[in-house]
């Protein structure tokens, strides 16, 4: 058991035709939730930081946290860094024990990404953690990102094949229809799976990744409207098409807003049903409950990641 790369991993679900999940984390109780539904599930698992997370709670606090959850679990576990900006930040998470870093070099040109990646591969390779980057602009907001979608691009094929052979990046988040945050779009989303295959067909074997897939019940939507602030009414990824991408190529898939909803909608019903409750256990013990609950269904009926440990 221990801190893990994601090589091995993306190996299996790549020939086993299933997706590994890439949960965002933020406090102890998301840690706890999520290393407890993936040790009932028994399924590969990486914990990811955003920019966002190391404000609030400081990527040494969570990567201590991440180290507990493994003495505690037994399990291996990936520690990512997500959508790092530039070369120091990434340098600064692999000198500080993570084990697979993401450069977003997306919003440059294309050549400027390809020689960002290899400055953060060359790097990171020499300290044996693994990279993945973006090709394509994501569109849509998650902490500090934020692309209309006007400015967002699909990736192409052609282009991803010459930038992984130059980068040498280990894995690569591509574009294809998805959009970072919460309920983002206002008809039926489509992904491009013509796009996915012809990708997956130039990169045999290749282990791709999609971001901004968020696909949240229509339980946790109910709950968090049931018990006040309403959420938009518009649609996440239907699973089904994410489960469709992980037969297809895509080894990562990446969750947040998910659990933020279940979370939230589980302390909202708490306030509601117990107002003069003030101990925080109180609260958070269900938001970890609901953690627990939102990622074993990813796992189980999303990911096909359950039991591939």
């Amino acid at each position: 058991m221990g801190l893990v790369t994601s090589t091995e991993m993306f190996k299996k679900a790549y020939e086993g035709g299933y997706a590994v999940g890439a949960f965002n984390v933020n406090n102890m109780e998301i840690i706890q939730g999520i290393v407890e539904a993936a040790g009932e599930e028994q399924a590969p698992l990486i914990l990811q930081v955003s920019a966002g997370a190391r404000k609030y709670a400081n990527p040494v606090y969570l990567r201590k946290l991440v180290e507990a959850a493994i003495e505690v679990s037994g399990l291996d576990i990936c520690l990512h860094l997500d959508h790092g900006s530039d070369f120091e930040i990434c340098k600064a998470c692999v000198d500080t024990g993570f084990t697979s870093v993401m450069i977003d070099g997306s919003q440059h040109p294309f050549k400027e990404n390809i020689a960002l990646t290899k400055q953060v591969v060359d790097y990171a390779h020499d300290h044996g953690v693994v990279v993945e980057a973006e090709l394509g602009k994501l569109a849509g907001i998650e902490d500090d990102i934020v692309v209309n979608a006007p400015n967002a691009t699909f990736t192409d094929p052609d282009e991803a094949v010459e930038f992984v052979e130059k980068s040498g990046c280990d894995s690569l988040a591509i574009t294809i229809g998805t959009s970072h945050g919460a309920f983002k779009f206002k008809s039926e989303p489509r992904l491009d799976f013509e796009r996915l295959d012809t990708i997956t067909n130039l990169l045999p074997g290749y282990p791709l990744v999609l971001h901004g897939a968020s696909s949240v019940p229509k339980e946790f939507v109910d709950l968090c409207n049931q018990y006040g602030g309403q959420i938009p009414g518009a649609q996440g990824v239907p699973e089904e098409m994410l489960r469709k991408a992980a037969k297809s190529g895509v080894c990562k898939i990446n969750i947040d807003t998910d659990l933020r909803l279940a979370m939230t909608a589980s302390i909202r019903k708490v306030f509601v049903e117990n107002p003069g409750w003030f101990d925080p256990r109180q609260y958070l013990a269900p938001g970890r409950s609901a953690i627990k609950a939102m990622v074993a269904h990813k796992m189980k009926n999303v990911l096909g990641c359950s039991h591939k440990r």
